[in-house]
């Protein structure tokens, strides 16, 4: 990057005719876990990963790796290029460094936001959003944090066992399956849906999941001013609502608003073949611009 963050990239070939796709991660603070994502785009586009800055195998500017904050939040203090600003740069350097003038761009949870975010500053450079399980504009918070304590109840007391505290390597693995496990539409079959990444190497930054904050009045500036179709996906059973997605697409030109029935928070997990037919609806999308 031009400020000296080294960037961690993968990209899977397609027709030389195709559109570029750049998937983004959510977190904030997590690593790149799209690669099946990016599968089910197989054969229909040249489809870009990455992590982050400070995040999986990403980091900052100084050129250290991205490292833990510890287990309990607050323990540091942020370091000034964990911004929205400096991560929508990011995206726009990609794109020049990866050689497209246009680009599909397909974002999950946070990433969602950071996408629509990209093409609400940069609108000429997206062709189609994909906004997967995002959070929308109004009060997600409340509900989801209801809905999660619900579907933690059967583990409550053993993720308060682990929960902010240091914990070893094993105890991770496990307080990230207990936490994960509840993104899906049935939390028991999710615990074991969590595993392949709840034991990813990498560690959760914590400084960026606090530093990277947006409002609902950032979300709608950045929504009205995007000129490419949007698609919004979300999965019937994730725990965050889909009401405030309803309510940010309506501040967008001609959103299609998609719902995956029996997923959660990742409906390609728990329904890939679904996802797959809206991804592709999503890339089609980018020929049928203005």
């Amino acid at each position: 990057m031009s400020d000296g963050a080294r960037l961690a990239t993968w990209t899977d070939p397609g027709p030389a005719e195709a559109p570029a796709v750049i998937l983004v991660h959510g977190g904030p603070g997590l690593w790149d876990y799209l690669a099946p994502l990016a599968g089910l785009l197989a054969g229909r586009a040249v489809v870009h990963r990455y992590d982050q800055r400070r995040c999986g195998s990403s980091t900052g500017p100084e050129g250290a790796e991205a490292r833990a904050v510890g287990a309990r939040p607050g323990a540091a203090t942020a370091p000034a290029d964990l911004t929205m600003e400096r991560f929508v740069a990011d995206i726009e350097e990609l794109r020049a460094a990866f050689g497209h003038e246009h680009v599909v761009l397909i974002g999950h949870s946070f990433g969602a936001t950071l996408a629509l975010a990209y093409a609400g500053v940069h609108p000429e450079r997206v062709i189609a959003l994909g906004y997967v399980d995002g959070v929308g504009v109004g009060n997600w918070r409340a509900p989801y944090r209801t809905e999660r304590m619900r579907r933690l109840a059967p583990w409550a007391e053993r993720f308060a066992q682990l929960d902010g505290r240091e914990r070893t390597a094993a105890e991770e693995i496990e307080w990230r399956r207990l936490q994960w496990a509840t993104d899906y539409a049935d939390p028991r079959a999710g615990y074991d849906l969590a595993l392949p990444m709840a034991r990813s190497p990498h560690r959760i930054n914590r400084s960026a999941n606090q530093a990277l904050t947006f409002d609902d009045m950032d979300q709608i500036t950045w929504a009205t001013a995007v000129r490419c179709p949007i698609t919004f996906i979300h999965g019937s059973a994730d725990p965050r609502p889909v009401g405030p997605v309803v309510a940010l697409a309506a501040h967008t030109r001609a959103p299609r608003k998609r719902i995956v029935p029996d997923a959660g928070h990742l409906p390609w997990v728990e329904q890939p073949q679904r996802m797959q037919e809206l991804l592709a609806e999503v890339v089609v999308s980018a020929s049928h611009r203005d």
